[in-house]
Protein backbone atom coordinates (compact mmCIF):
# COMPACT_ATOMS: atom_id res chain seq x y z
CA UNK A 1 0.00 0.00 0.00
CA UNK A 2 2.76 2.68 0.64
CA UNK A 3 3.37 2.34 -3.05
CA UNK A 4 0.37 3.36 -4.06
CA UNK A 5 -0.70 5.86 -1.27
CA UNK A 6 1.99 8.17 -2.44
CA UNK A 7 1.22 9.14 -5.70
CA UNK A 8 -2.85 8.85 -4.77
CA UNK A 9 -2.24 11.21 -1.83
CA UNK A 10 -0.67 13.88 -4.85
CA UNK A 11 -3.44 13.33 -6.89
CA UNK A 12 -5.91 14.39 -4.30
CA UNK A 13 -3.84 17.52 -3.25
CA UNK A 14 -3.88 18.80 -6.47
CA UNK A 15 -7.54 17.87 -6.88
CA UNK A 16 -8.57 19.98 -4.08
CA UNK A 17 -6.53 22.67 -5.41
CA UNK A 18 -8.09 22.78 -9.12
CA UNK A 19 -11.54 22.81 -7.58
CA UNK A 20 -10.91 25.37 -5.20
CA UNK A 21 -9.59 27.71 -7.79
CA UNK A 22 -12.58 26.90 -10.48
CA UNK A 23 -15.34 27.58 -7.15
CA UNK A 24 -13.46 30.63 -6.73
CA UNK A 25 -14.04 31.71 -10.29
CA UNK A 26 -17.78 30.76 -10.49
CA UNK A 27 -18.67 32.93 -7.07
CA UNK A 28 -16.70 35.62 -8.59
CA UNK A 29 -19.05 35.51 -11.53
CA UNK A 30 -22.85 35.53 -10.89
CA UNK A 31 -23.61 35.01 -14.91
CA UNK A 32 -21.81 31.70 -14.24
CA UNK A 33 -24.41 30.86 -10.54
CA UNK A 34 -27.53 31.41 -12.51
CA UNK A 35 -26.14 29.03 -15.21
CA UNK A 36 -25.62 26.49 -12.48
CA UNK A 37 -29.41 25.70 -12.51
CA UNK A 38 -29.79 24.96 -16.59
CA UNK A 39 -26.86 22.14 -16.18
CA UNK A 40 -24.93 23.68 -18.35
CA UNK A 41 -22.29 25.53 -17.04
CA UNK A 42 -21.30 21.41 -15.79
CA UNK A 43 -21.37 20.21 -18.83
CA UNK A 44 -18.99 23.17 -19.70
CA UNK A 45 -16.82 22.88 -16.97
CA UNK A 46 -16.57 18.98 -17.52
CA UNK A 47 -15.81 20.03 -21.36
CA UNK A 48 -13.33 22.34 -20.16
CA UNK A 49 -11.01 20.28 -17.89
CA UNK A 50 -11.17 17.16 -19.88
CA UNK A 51 -7.56 17.15 -19.79
CA UNK A 52 -8.36 16.67 -16.17
CA UNK A 53 -6.93 13.03 -14.32
CA UNK A 54 -10.22 10.59 -13.70
CA UNK A 55 -10.70 12.48 -10.47
CA UNK A 56 -12.31 15.73 -12.15
CA UNK A 57 -14.31 13.34 -14.07
CA UNK A 58 -16.92 12.48 -11.38
CA UNK A 59 -18.26 16.03 -11.58
CA UNK A 60 -20.15 14.10 -14.60
CA UNK A 61 -22.12 12.50 -12.11
CA UNK A 62 -24.05 15.54 -10.94
CA UNK A 63 -27.37 15.50 -12.26
CA UNK A 64 -29.63 18.31 -13.03
CA UNK A 65 -31.29 17.61 -10.48
CA UNK A 66 -28.73 18.20 -7.66
CA UNK A 67 -27.93 21.39 -9.49
CA UNK A 68 -31.61 22.86 -9.56
CA UNK A 69 -32.66 21.67 -6.77
CA UNK A 70 -30.23 21.66 -3.67
CA UNK A 71 -30.98 18.64 -1.82
CA UNK A 72 -31.93 18.58 1.48
CA UNK A 73 -29.13 17.34 4.50
CA UNK A 74 -30.24 14.61 6.82
CA UNK A 75 -30.76 17.49 9.52
CA UNK A 76 -32.97 19.57 7.48
CA UNK A 77 -30.28 21.69 6.66
CA UNK A 78 -29.72 22.56 2.99
CA UNK A 79 -26.51 22.38 0.75
CA UNK A 80 -25.68 24.81 -1.87
CA UNK A 81 -24.46 24.46 -5.63
CA UNK A 82 -21.23 25.30 -4.41
CA UNK A 83 -21.59 21.76 -1.86
CA UNK A 84 -22.42 19.26 -4.14
CA UNK A 85 -19.39 20.35 -6.64
CA UNK A 86 -17.31 19.73 -3.49
CA UNK A 87 -19.07 16.38 -2.23
CA UNK A 88 -17.59 14.23 -4.96
CA UNK A 89 -14.07 15.13 -4.03
CA UNK A 90 -14.43 15.31 -0.06
CA UNK A 91 -16.29 11.23 -1.20
CA UNK A 92 -12.96 10.96 -3.11
CA UNK A 93 -10.47 12.57 -0.38
CA UNK A 94 -12.33 9.94 2.33
CA UNK A 95 -11.49 7.01 0.34
CA UNK A 96 -9.10 7.16 -2.24
CA UNK A 97 -9.33 2.82 -2.56
CA UNK A 98 -12.77 3.01 -4.52
CA UNK A 99 -11.35 4.49 -8.17
CA UNK A 100 -14.08 3.35 -10.74
CA UNK A 101 -11.07 3.70 -13.40
CA UNK A 102 -7.70 2.07 -11.99
CA UNK A 103 -7.72 -1.57 -12.61
CA UNK A 104 -7.13 -2.86 -9.36
CA UNK A 105 -6.01 -6.68 -10.28
CA UNK A 106 -3.51 -4.58 -11.95
CA UNK A 107 -2.41 -2.64 -9.34
CA UNK A 108 -2.43 -5.49 -6.72
CA UNK A 109 0.07 -7.60 -8.80
CA UNK A 110 2.21 -4.92 -8.71
CA UNK A 111 1.98 -4.72 -4.81
CA UNK A 112 2.84 -7.95 -4.68
CA UNK A 113 5.76 -7.86 -6.82
CA UNK A 114 8.99 -7.28 -4.97
CA UNK A 115 10.95 -4.13 -6.82
CA UNK A 116 14.02 -4.65 -8.54
CA UNK A 117 16.90 -4.36 -6.29
CA UNK A 118 19.13 -1.24 -7.27
CA UNK A 119 23.14 -1.04 -7.62
CA UNK A 120 23.12 1.34 -5.85
CA UNK A 121 21.22 -0.13 -2.76
CA UNK A 122 22.88 -0.13 0.31
CA UNK A 123 23.39 -4.03 1.39
CA UNK A 124 24.76 -5.30 5.32
CA UNK A 125 28.14 -7.26 5.11
CA UNK A 126 26.60 -10.86 5.57
CA UNK A 127 24.22 -10.20 2.76
CA UNK A 128 27.55 -8.99 0.66
CA UNK A 129 29.69 -12.47 1.49
CA UNK A 130 26.98 -14.38 0.41
CA UNK A 131 27.43 -13.38 -2.74
CA UNK A 132 28.85 -15.39 -5.21
CA UNK A 133 30.26 -14.21 -8.33
CA UNK A 134 32.23 -15.86 -11.15
CA UNK A 135 35.56 -14.64 -12.22
CA UNK A 136 35.11 -12.87 -15.62
CA UNK A 137 36.34 -14.58 -18.71
CA UNK A 138 39.60 -12.48 -20.39
CA UNK A 139 38.21 -11.22 -23.64
CA UNK A 140 42.03 -11.79 -24.96
CA UNK A 141 44.81 -13.66 -23.48
CA UNK A 142 48.35 -14.69 -23.97
CA UNK A 143 47.80 -17.94 -22.50
CA UNK A 144 45.22 -20.90 -22.20
CA UNK A 145 45.97 -20.86 -18.38
CA UNK A 146 43.34 -18.38 -18.35
CA UNK A 147 40.75 -20.70 -19.92
CA UNK A 148 41.24 -23.75 -18.35
CA UNK A 149 38.59 -23.56 -15.52
CA UNK A 150 36.08 -22.41 -17.93
CA UNK A 151 36.42 -24.47 -20.93
CA UNK A 152 35.70 -28.54 -20.36
CA UNK A 153 37.66 -29.27 -23.42
CA UNK A 154 40.79 -27.65 -21.65
CA UNK A 155 40.67 -29.41 -18.78
CA UNK A 156 39.89 -33.02 -19.98
CA UNK A 157 43.07 -32.39 -22.24
CA UNK A 158 45.03 -31.36 -19.26
CA UNK A 159 44.14 -34.35 -17.99
CA UNK A 160 45.20 -36.16 -20.79
CA UNK A 161 48.51 -35.12 -20.16
CA UNK A 162 48.23 -32.93 -22.94
CA UNK A 163 50.93 -29.45 -22.31
CA UNK A 164 49.39 -26.42 -23.30
CA UNK A 165 52.00 -24.49 -22.48
CA UNK A 166 53.60 -25.71 -25.65
CA UNK A 167 50.11 -25.83 -27.49
CA UNK A 168 49.34 -22.04 -27.04
CA UNK A 169 53.34 -21.55 -28.58
CA UNK A 170 51.86 -22.91 -32.27
CA UNK A 171 50.44 -20.89 -34.59
CA UNK A 172 46.47 -20.55 -33.85
CA UNK A 173 46.80 -23.98 -32.05
CA UNK A 174 45.15 -22.17 -28.59
CA UNK A 175 42.09 -20.80 -31.03
CA UNK A 176 41.39 -24.24 -32.22
CA UNK A 177 41.24 -25.63 -28.99
CA UNK A 178 38.74 -23.47 -27.33
CA UNK A 179 36.43 -23.85 -30.28
CA UNK A 180 36.24 -27.59 -29.84
CA UNK A 181 33.91 -29.64 -28.02
CA UNK A 182 35.14 -32.75 -25.81
CA UNK A 183 32.24 -35.09 -26.98
CA UNK A 184 31.45 -33.73 -29.95
CA UNK A 185 34.64 -33.50 -31.85
CA UNK A 186 37.80 -34.51 -29.95
CA UNK A 187 36.81 -37.84 -28.35
CA UNK A 188 36.27 -39.48 -31.83
CA UNK A 189 39.61 -38.45 -32.89
CA UNK A 190 41.12 -40.10 -29.34
CA UNK A 191 39.54 -43.49 -30.39
CA UNK A 192 40.52 -43.48 -34.12
CA UNK A 193 44.01 -42.69 -32.48
CA UNK A 194 44.03 -45.92 -30.45
CA UNK A 195 42.70 -47.95 -33.12
CA UNK A 196 45.58 -46.75 -35.16
CA UNK A 197 48.34 -47.88 -32.27
CA UNK A 198 48.81 -45.26 -30.24
CA UNK A 199 49.26 -45.79 -26.96
CA UNK A 200 46.96 -44.46 -24.26
CA UNK A 201 49.78 -43.33 -22.21
CA UNK A 202 51.16 -41.54 -25.23
CA UNK A 203 48.15 -39.15 -25.90
CA UNK A 204 48.98 -36.58 -24.55
CA UNK A 205 52.54 -36.42 -25.76
CA UNK A 206 51.39 -37.25 -29.02
CA UNK A 207 48.47 -33.92 -28.89
CA UNK A 208 51.37 -31.43 -27.79
CA UNK A 209 53.13 -31.81 -30.64
CA UNK A 210 49.88 -32.33 -33.00
CA UNK A 211 46.91 -30.59 -31.51
CA UNK A 212 45.76 -29.24 -34.95
CA UNK A 213 44.84 -33.16 -35.76
CA UNK A 214 41.69 -32.63 -33.29
CA UNK A 215 40.34 -30.14 -36.41
CA UNK A 216 40.78 -32.91 -39.12
CA UNK A 217 38.06 -34.87 -40.24
CA UNK A 218 37.37 -38.10 -39.28
CA UNK A 219 36.95 -39.84 -42.90
CA UNK A 220 39.90 -38.31 -44.39
CA UNK A 221 42.56 -39.65 -41.43
CA UNK A 222 40.64 -42.85 -41.86
CA UNK A 223 41.26 -42.66 -45.56
CA UNK A 224 44.72 -42.06 -45.38
CA UNK A 225 45.33 -44.54 -42.77
CA UNK A 226 43.58 -47.21 -45.49
CA UNK A 227 45.76 -45.63 -48.10
CA UNK A 228 49.19 -46.55 -45.90
CA UNK A 229 47.67 -50.53 -45.48
CA UNK A 230 47.11 -50.48 -49.35
CA UNK A 231 51.19 -49.76 -49.65
CA UNK A 232 52.02 -53.28 -47.79
CA UNK A 233 52.26 -50.74 -43.87
CA UNK A 234 51.64 -53.22 -41.48
CA UNK A 235 49.21 -52.21 -38.41
CA UNK A 236 52.26 -52.15 -36.07
CA UNK A 237 54.50 -50.64 -38.89
CA UNK A 238 51.51 -47.88 -39.56
CA UNK A 239 51.55 -47.10 -35.65
CA UNK A 240 55.42 -46.64 -35.18
CA UNK A 241 55.21 -44.04 -37.82
CA UNK A 242 52.08 -42.23 -36.49
CA UNK A 243 53.85 -42.33 -33.49
CA UNK A 244 57.37 -40.78 -34.68
CA UNK A 245 55.45 -38.67 -36.89
CA UNK A 246 52.72 -36.99 -35.14
CA UNK A 247 52.32 -34.65 -38.46
CA UNK A 248 51.78 -37.50 -40.65
CA UNK A 249 48.12 -38.07 -40.82
CA UNK A 250 47.82 -34.38 -42.07
CA UNK A 251 49.22 -34.74 -45.27
CA UNK A 252 46.78 -35.90 -47.76
CA UNK A 253 46.66 -39.07 -49.93
CA UNK A 254 48.44 -37.21 -52.75
CA UNK A 255 50.86 -35.77 -50.95
CA UNK A 256 51.91 -38.98 -49.03
CA UNK A 257 52.22 -40.92 -52.45
CA UNK A 258 54.47 -37.92 -53.82
CA UNK A 259 56.52 -37.97 -50.84
CA UNK A 260 57.08 -42.26 -51.41
CA UNK A 261 57.81 -41.77 -55.11
CA UNK A 262 60.36 -38.79 -54.40
CA UNK A 263 62.44 -41.14 -52.49
CA UNK A 264 62.09 -43.83 -54.22
CA UNK A 265 63.33 -42.40 -57.74
CA UNK A 266 66.21 -40.04 -56.41
CA UNK A 267 67.65 -42.46 -54.20
CA UNK A 268 67.12 -45.77 -56.93
CA UNK A 269 65.74 -47.72 -54.13
CA UNK A 270 63.09 -50.87 -54.36
CA UNK A 271 59.77 -49.98 -53.00
CA UNK A 272 61.30 -52.43 -50.31
CA UNK A 273 63.90 -50.37 -49.63
CA UNK A 274 61.52 -47.32 -49.97
CA UNK A 275 59.54 -48.73 -47.41
CA UNK A 276 62.29 -49.68 -44.77
CA UNK A 277 63.47 -46.16 -45.33
CA UNK A 278 60.79 -44.08 -44.00
CA UNK A 279 59.69 -46.62 -41.51
CA UNK A 280 62.80 -46.08 -39.58
CA UNK A 281 62.42 -42.32 -39.98
CA UNK A 282 58.84 -41.08 -40.85
CA UNK A 283 60.10 -37.90 -40.24
CA UNK A 284 60.66 -37.78 -43.92
CA UNK A 285 57.59 -37.92 -44.92
CA UNK A 286 56.20 -34.75 -43.32
CA UNK A 287 59.66 -32.55 -43.50
CA UNK A 288 60.53 -29.89 -46.17
CA UNK A 289 62.63 -31.66 -49.41
CA UNK A 290 64.56 -28.77 -50.15
CA UNK A 291 67.08 -29.57 -47.32
CA UNK A 292 67.26 -33.72 -48.58
CA UNK A 293 67.90 -32.17 -52.05
CA UNK A 294 70.63 -29.95 -51.12
CA UNK A 295 72.41 -32.67 -48.97
CA UNK A 296 71.83 -35.13 -52.22
CA UNK A 297 73.59 -32.81 -54.11
CA UNK A 298 76.31 -31.59 -51.34
CA UNK A 299 77.51 -35.64 -51.18
CA UNK A 300 77.66 -36.27 -55.16
CA UNK A 301 79.61 -32.36 -56.14
CA UNK A 302 80.90 -31.44 -52.83
CA UNK A 303 82.16 -34.89 -51.39
CA UNK A 304 82.67 -37.20 -54.59
CA UNK A 305 80.39 -40.10 -53.66
CA UNK A 306 79.04 -42.23 -56.52
CA UNK A 307 75.25 -42.89 -57.29
CA UNK A 308 74.82 -46.12 -55.59
CA UNK A 309 77.33 -44.97 -52.48
CA UNK A 310 74.61 -42.55 -52.06
CA UNK A 311 71.93 -44.79 -52.38
CA UNK A 312 73.60 -47.25 -49.48
CA UNK A 313 74.78 -44.25 -46.99
CA UNK A 314 70.88 -42.60 -47.05
CA UNK A 315 69.37 -46.48 -46.66
CA UNK A 316 71.90 -47.46 -43.61
CA UNK A 317 71.73 -43.69 -42.36
CA UNK A 318 68.91 -42.22 -43.39
CA UNK A 319 69.30 -38.81 -40.90
CA UNK A 320 71.98 -37.89 -43.04
CA UNK A 321 69.13 -36.58 -45.71
CA UNK A 322 68.20 -34.12 -43.05
CA UNK A 323 71.26 -33.43 -41.02
CA UNK A 324 73.23 -29.78 -41.28
CA UNK A 325 75.36 -29.04 -44.59
CA UNK A 326 77.64 -27.61 -41.91
CA UNK A 327 78.43 -30.18 -39.59
CA UNK A 328 78.57 -33.04 -42.50
CA UNK A 329 81.03 -30.81 -44.44
CA UNK A 330 83.14 -30.81 -40.90
CA UNK A 331 82.53 -34.14 -40.35
CA UNK A 332 83.75 -35.12 -43.89
CA UNK A 333 86.58 -32.77 -43.88
CA UNK A 334 88.02 -34.30 -41.05
CA UNK A 335 87.32 -38.02 -41.85
CA UNK A 336 87.89 -37.91 -45.09
CA UNK A 337 91.02 -35.09 -45.25
CA UNK A 338 92.92 -35.71 -41.83
CA UNK A 339 92.33 -39.39 -40.85
CA UNK A 340 92.50 -40.66 -44.31
CA UNK A 341 89.25 -42.64 -44.91
CA UNK A 342 88.11 -43.49 -48.35
CA UNK A 343 85.21 -42.73 -50.20
CA UNK A 344 84.11 -46.59 -49.85
CA UNK A 345 85.08 -47.02 -46.06
CA UNK A 346 82.77 -44.27 -45.69
CA UNK A 347 80.28 -45.64 -47.43
CA UNK A 348 80.81 -49.10 -45.47
CA UNK A 349 80.20 -46.81 -42.08
CA UNK A 350 78.44 -44.12 -42.87
CA UNK A 351 77.21 -43.98 -39.05
CA UNK A 352 80.21 -41.95 -38.51
CA UNK A 353 78.68 -39.06 -39.69
CA UNK A 354 75.89 -39.18 -36.82
CA UNK A 355 78.62 -39.06 -34.21
CA UNK A 356 79.88 -35.86 -32.80
CA UNK A 357 83.04 -34.39 -34.77
CA UNK A 358 84.25 -33.58 -30.66
CA UNK A 359 84.30 -36.89 -29.83
CA UNK A 360 86.01 -38.13 -32.97
CA UNK A 361 88.96 -36.20 -33.23
CA UNK A 362 89.17 -36.55 -28.91
CA UNK A 363 89.59 -40.54 -29.61
CA UNK A 364 91.77 -40.18 -32.72
CA UNK A 365 93.84 -37.97 -31.55
CA UNK A 366 94.45 -40.85 -28.38
CA UNK A 367 95.17 -43.66 -30.74
CA UNK A 368 97.62 -41.49 -32.45
CA UNK A 369 99.40 -40.68 -29.10
CA UNK A 370 99.53 -44.15 -28.52
CA UNK A 371 100.66 -45.16 -31.95
CA UNK A 372 97.71 -47.14 -32.85
CA UNK A 373 95.69 -44.84 -35.45
CA UNK A 374 95.17 -47.66 -38.00
CA UNK A 375 92.28 -48.07 -39.94
CA UNK A 376 93.08 -49.98 -43.35
CA UNK A 377 91.57 -53.41 -43.07
CA UNK A 378 94.62 -55.04 -45.20
CA UNK A 379 96.72 -54.05 -42.41
CA UNK A 380 97.62 -55.48 -38.59
CA UNK A 381 95.05 -53.87 -35.56
CA UNK A 382 92.67 -52.50 -37.51
CA UNK A 383 90.33 -50.57 -35.82
CA UNK A 384 86.85 -50.30 -37.54
CA UNK A 385 85.33 -46.80 -37.78
CA UNK A 386 82.37 -48.35 -36.06
CA UNK A 387 84.27 -49.14 -33.40
CA UNK A 388 85.80 -45.75 -32.82
CA UNK A 389 82.66 -43.96 -32.56
CA UNK A 390 79.91 -46.21 -31.19
CA UNK A 391 81.79 -47.93 -28.18
CA UNK A 392 81.37 -46.27 -24.56
CA UNK A 393 84.88 -44.80 -23.47
CA UNK A 394 85.85 -47.58 -20.62
CA UNK A 395 85.57 -50.59 -23.50
CA UNK A 396 87.03 -48.50 -26.14
CA UNK A 397 89.76 -47.26 -24.11
CA UNK A 398 90.55 -51.28 -22.47
CA UNK A 399 89.79 -53.02 -26.11
CA UNK A 400 90.91 -50.47 -29.08
CA UNK A 401 93.02 -48.06 -27.28
CA UNK A 402 94.85 -50.72 -24.95
CA UNK A 403 94.83 -48.18 -22.01
CA UNK A 404 92.94 -47.20 -18.78
CA UNK A 405 90.25 -44.98 -18.70
CA UNK A 406 92.35 -42.36 -16.35
CA UNK A 407 95.03 -42.46 -19.32
CA UNK A 408 92.40 -41.33 -21.15
CA UNK A 409 91.02 -39.01 -18.97
CA UNK A 410 94.58 -37.19 -18.33
CA UNK A 411 94.99 -36.95 -22.16
CA UNK A 412 92.54 -35.41 -22.45
CA UNK A 413 93.16 -32.39 -20.37
CA UNK A 414 96.49 -31.71 -22.58
CA UNK A 415 94.25 -30.64 -25.30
Amino acid sequence: MALWARPASRCCCWLKAACAAELQRLRSSSKAVQACQGAAPLVLLASRHSFLPWGLQTYRRVSVENCSKPASAEDGSSSSPESNLLLPVKQEQAKPETIPDLNTEILCEDWDDVPPSSALEEISEEEAVQILADPLLPLQSSTLRDYVDHSETLTKLVQLGVDLSQVEKRQKAGQLLLTLDFEKDIKKILLFLKDVGVEDNQLGLFLTKNPYILGEDLEALETRVAYLKSKKFGNAEIAQMVSRAPYLLLFSVERLDNRLGFFKNELGLSVKKTKDLVIRLPRLLTGKLEPVKENLQVCQIEFGFQRNEIQQIAYKTPKILTASRKRLRQTFDYLHNIMGIPHHMLTRFPQVFNSKLLRIKERHMFLIFLGRAQYDPAKPSYISLDQLVSLPDEVFCTEIAKASIQDFEKFLKTI
